[in-house]
């Protein structure tokens, strides 16, 4: 049997390519990389059923006992947390936990779009262009992603990000952009791992998940889509903004429970010049690490 290959990304602030430190990473092979794993996602794993189940364990008041671990284990910041690690009553309710408001930065300028979430990302400038996301050859319409090509017209010819969260990331997502969001809706779907372990191998995964698309009415970048994708161990997305009020960019737009889950924000042809950094790394399949509020791209209006 051949090594399994590294997931690789370009930190932002340190300048270098890193290997992730992917939580479950043996579940996650013999689940997508094991004829017998594959068999049983398609059978129970990707089902609502058993992301329910598991996320209902970590509602409970023993999962508490395992946020501290969590902390040491993967080295985070507990100084950003907006109160102490051993004050969360669940794990649940550590994973989605606030900040404090100086932990996350909103980058200014009107001009300026900002990063919807923490996490690994990766950004095509124009869609058409792109050879495959996260391998060469693999990639998804929008009329697939939008679940309708009507909604996905407007959108031709644009440009997308996606936001990978992995567990140990922040898990509340903000808005990209000022702007004003309707239209809020559900597209019902299964509930996938959206790690590049499984997404390398069908990527198609992200618009067979369960979403939730929001569309942004933006003065300085046109119409922006905004879609929470739900995957295993992760029903449950919640939104808290207003349909209908204007949000300032960097605003808390919702959150996830517990598990990976991903943000894909789709801008229409000509209205955004994504960072250089994003760009180079992407034409490689390579994620780029960045925290939410930090520079997406600019307008190109």
């Amino acid at each position: 049997m051949s090594a399994p290959v590294p997931v690789t990304l370009f930190n932002r602030y340190t300048g270098q390519i890193e290997t992730e430190q992917i939580y479950g990473e043996r579940w996650l092979r013999w689940a997508y990389e094991t004829g017998l794993g594959r068999a049983t996602t398609s059978i129970l794993l990707r089902r609502s059923f058993f992301s329910w189940y598991y996320g209902n364990r970590m509602n409970r008041p023993y999962s508490a006992t395992k946020v501290l671990p969590f902390v040491v284990d993967y080295d985070l910041d507990a100084d950003e947390f907006d109160k102490q690690a051993w004050e969360y009553k669940t794990f649940n309710e550590f994973f989605s936990r606030r900040l404090k408001p100086e932990a996350r930065p909103i980058t200014p300028g009107d001009d300026v779009a900002v990063m919807p979430a923490d996490g690994r990302h990766l950004a095509f400038q124009q869609l058409e262009n792109a050879d495959g996301f996260y391998v060469k050859g693999q990639k998804f319409s929008l009329a697939e992603l939008f679940g309708s090509s009507e909604i996905a017209e407007p959108f031709a010819g644009g440009s997308m990000l996606i936001s990978r969260l992995c567990p140990v990331d922040y898990h509340r997502f903000h808005f990209p952009v000022t702007g004003t969001p309707r239209n809020a809706k559900t597209i019902n779907g299964f509930l996938y791992s959206v790690n590049p372990i499984a997404l390398r191998r069908q990527v198609g995964y992200l618009v067979q998940n369960k979403r939730m698309l929001t569309l942004i009415e933006s003065e300085q970048f046109g119409l922006v889509a905004m879609f929470e994708v739900g995957a295993t161990c992760v029903g449950t997305i919640k939104q808290l903004f207003v349909e209908g009020r204007v949000n300032a960019k960097g605003e808390e737009k919702g959150l996830f429970k517990f598990g990976g889950s991903c943000v894909i924000t789709v801008f229409q042809r000509g209205r955004i010049k994504f960072a250089d950094d994003l760009v180079n790394h992407s034409r490689e399949y390579r994620e780029v690490y960045a925290k939410m509020g930090d520079v997406l791209g600019r307008s190109m209006i």
